[in-house]
């Protein structure tokens, strides 16, 4: 952090870039001064959104300011490693939109060169200020249904998915990408303990004008035992609601209107309760960046917990080339 000055904040990409200004804009310690987009456009739009900050078109004009201390990757996935990695060697802490980056070795590789520059790497996973999530957590550690040994969980429904670059799967990574990265974070964080083995399953049936696949299954088998099973799917006419939580003394289901229903036998009788969400509060992720710089608070996502991400990411579409077999996650310890 430079001094007693704020964080100087610039962000290269404003689609998902413009959810990074507004963020950074409302976090005390960090100062939004430029956005950097290839479209004119774009980067016009930017500094009218936020009158006072700098709309640059060439990324490499920002990286090469001295006032920018920090900033933020929303750029299509394939792209994030190679943005980190120049930003990190020119001396900025680096914030990554999910996913991380598309390979495990990637990611690797963005960790060595932001520990080399001796600066802040990390990566957008808000959705662990999900309001289900954090109440799942705590019905879990509060030990109600007991030891976990099986999780599913399901993103999706019947649609087209869109012809941005998104849909592409070399631009993408896949479909297990885009909101499979907050799913495949949320499992980690609530199972914790390495990953065993990943099978993933992949089909191409119904939309064959873009590349990315239609429908995604990633079986996840735990060293402790428990299994877990995430579907993310373009061709689910008939959908399941996102958790379905078992343990050894009771289970977690979503029983709409924002609340789960859980059935306990903790305490030796059975019992079910209705437990409401809490609020999202996914300002939290950009006030603990600013507490991190600032007052040297722990990072809340740590780069080599996003790269565990990639890493059951990467091994389920690499199972699903391979015919659907078993295979590990490289780094799982997360070293």
């Amino acid at each position: 952090m430079a001094g007693e000055r704020a964080v100087r904040v610039g962000i290269v990409g404003y689609g998902m870039g413009k959810y990074h200004a507004e963020r950074v804009a409302a976090t005390a310690g960090l100062q939004l001064a430029a956005v950097c987009d290839v479209d004119p456009v774009r980067a016009r739009q930017a500094a009218a959104d936020f009158p006072g900050i700098d709309g640059l078109t060439e990324t490499a004009a920002l990286l090469g300011r001295t006032d920018i201390d920090l900033v933020v990757a929303a750029v299509p996935h394939h792209a994030h490693a190679e943005l980190a990695i120049a930003a990190s060697r020119a001396g900025k802490h680096v914030v990554v939109e999910k996913p991380m980056c598309i390979t495990p070795a990637e990611a690797t590789a963005m960790i060595e060169a932001a520990s080399r520059a001796g600066r802040l790497l990390t990566v957008h996973h808000n959705r662990r200020w999900d309001g289900d999530y954090m109440v799942l957590r705590e019905v879990v550690a509060s030990g109600a249904i007991g030891d976990i040994y099986h999780v599913e969980m399901f993103g999706g429904g019947y649609h087209h998915p869109g012809h941005t670059w998104r849909a592409d799967k070399a631009a993408s990574g896949g479909a297990f990408y885009d909101w499979g990265a907050h799913y495949v974070d949320w499992l980690l964080g609530l199972v914790g303990g390495p990953v065993r083995s990943v099978t993933g399953h992949t089909r191409k049936l119904r939309w064959l004008d873009v590349t990315n696949e239609d429908d995604v299954q990633s079986w996840i088998d735990f060293e402790s035992g428990v299994t877990a099973h995430i579907q993310m799917s373009n061709l689910a006419r008939v959908g399941r609601s996102r958790w379905r939580v078992l343990g050894t003394l009771g289970g977690i289901e979503d029983a709409g209107n924002r609340q789960f229903r859980v059935h306990t036998e903790a305490h030796g009788y059975a019992a079910t309760a209705l437990v409401p969400f809490r609020a999202d509060t996914w300002q939290r992720f950009y006030d603990n960046v600013a507490a991190h710089l600032g007052q040297g608070q722990p990072l809340a996502v740590p780069p080599q917990e996003a790269r565990r991400v990639i890493g059951v990411i990467e091994a389920t579409d690499r199972s699903a080339r391979a015919g659907s077999v078993p295979v590990t996650v490289p780094y799982e310890a997360g070293a």
